[in-house]
This record gives structure tokens, C-alpha cells and sequence, in this order.
């Protein structure tokens, strides 16, 4: 059954001349498997364009408006387009209710797996915006979507991984450098847990934990922030 997608328009502020670029890219392959009749094919190449339109537009704007040095200006990209933020992004335009999935994709609500399924299909939006509208669309699009966040990324200095902010911190704060100490280790060799804490002196801030140790601390880091209220 074909989703009503002229709410998601009005949230995008696009008006499609041809809706059903909007429609293919919002349709996971999963969606597919399924539905071998369904007229579109799914998102992927119009992600794969998306992807060099939204880098190209971040790029340009940074080049324009800051005179910093290519690595500082190649990190505030990497903070803009990231995984995380483009999910985050989707979800600010409700793009979770317009997805075509499986009945398996569509029952996993809250996984890494939906937020890069979201992080897609808002790539895939903006690809299908440039080709429907143009460049110009594009950019405006991204700039009110996208680089609107570049002052709080900066201001947090969200540029910086977890364990670069929590280590920058407590050497501000405390004048010490935190450490990370393997708490736990668990499964199979082929599906490890881990759960490391994070240390400054003989104190453990926070614990995190994910399948491998660079993920747990990582997210002990990011506990860790928010526990001494460094955010």
C-alpha cells in the first residue's frame, strides 16, 4: 500500500514535482524482499548521490565562512555528517513513519541498525531533492537541516570524540588524564562483550559497555561527561 508521503513534504518544506523520487527514497531493500511487485526500486543509489551532495555543500560552506585549518575544518565536517547526526536529523522530520521496511526492520525500533537505516534515507532525501529540484534546493535544504547545527557542535566542541572531550576535561578541570580499565569480558570469542570503566586517579567516573573495548570506552566517556557535568 502506498503511504501518503505529502505530510513528509511539508515537513522537508519540498513540494516534489515528481513524488515518486521522494517515495524511492524512503524504501529500504528489506522492503523488496517482500514485495517483488512494488513499481520502485530502493534507495540506495539515490543514498550514494545524496552522500556527495550533502558533503559538497557541508564542505563548501565551511571553506566559505571559516579560515581554519583543513584538519580542524575536515573534523567539523565529520561531526555534521556523521551516522549519528543524520539519524537524528531523520527523526526531526518524523522520517521513521514514512519508511518502506520489512516486517522484521519495521519491528526493530530503537537499534544501531534503524539509526543507520535513518541516516540513509535522509541521504537518499537530499539525493532525490537535487535531482528533483536542483542544487540550490539541495543546499537550502541542508543549511536549515544540517548546518544550523555547526554553533552548538562547535560550542560543545562535539567535534571531538568522547574520549578526546573527557580527556580535555578532566585535564582542565582536574589537571589529570583519565584511564580505561577492562571491568568485564564475556561470549564467545566471535561475539565478545566488554564493559570498561573509566578512572581518573582511583575513582571510576562511569562504565560503559559494547562489543568491543574501543565501544566501551567510548561509552564510558560519554557516561562520563555527563556524570561530572562536563557536557
Amino acid at each position: 500500500m502506498e503511504k501518503d508521503l505529502t505530510p513528509l513534504e511539508r515537513r522537508l518544506g519540498v513540494t516534489f514535482k515528481n513524488q515518486d523520487m521522494l517515495r524511492q527514497a524512503v524504501v529500504h531493500r528489506s522492503y523488496l524482499n517482500e514485495h517483488r511487485d512494488f513499481a520502485l526500486d530502493h534507495n540506495e543509489r539515490l543514498e550514494f548521490l545524496g552522500d556527495a551532495v550533502l558533503e559538497l555543500i557541508v564542505t563548501e560552506n565551511l571553506y566559505r565562512n571559516y579560515p581554519n585549518p583543513e584538519g580542524e575544518l575536515t573534523n567539523w565536517r565529520a561531526a555534521l555528517v556523521n551516522s549519528q547526526m543524520l539519524s537524528v536529523a531523520a527523526a526531526a522530520f518524523e522520517l521513521d513513519h514514512y519508511l518502506y521496511l520489512s516486517r522484521g526492520e519495521s519491528q526493530d525500533q530503537n537499534s544501531k541498525a534503524r539509526q543507520s537505516i535513518l541516516a540513509n534515507a535522509f541521504e537518499a532525501i537530499i539525493g532525490a531533492i537535487y535531482l528533483d529540484h536542483g542544487f540550490e534546493t539541495a543546499k537550502t535544504f541542508i543549511e536549515g537541516s544540517i548546518l544550523k547545527e555547526l554553533p552548538r557542535i562547535l560550542e560543545n566542541k562535539l567535534y571531538l570524540d568522547a574520549k578526546s572531550r573527557f580527556q580535555e576535561a578532566a585535564q582542565e578541570h582536574l589537571g589529570v588524564t583519565p584511564t580505561y580499565e577492562v571491568l568485564e569480558e564475556t561470549g564467545p570469542d566471535h561475539d565478545k562483550q566488554f564493559v570498561v570503566g573509566v578512572f581518573i586517579g582511583e575513582e571510576m567516573i562511569a562504565q560503559g559497555d559494547g562489543s568491543s573495548k574501543h565501544e566501551a570506552q567510548f561509552k564510558a566517556a560519554e557516561k562520563g561527561l555527563a556524570a561530572k557535568g562536563w557536557k
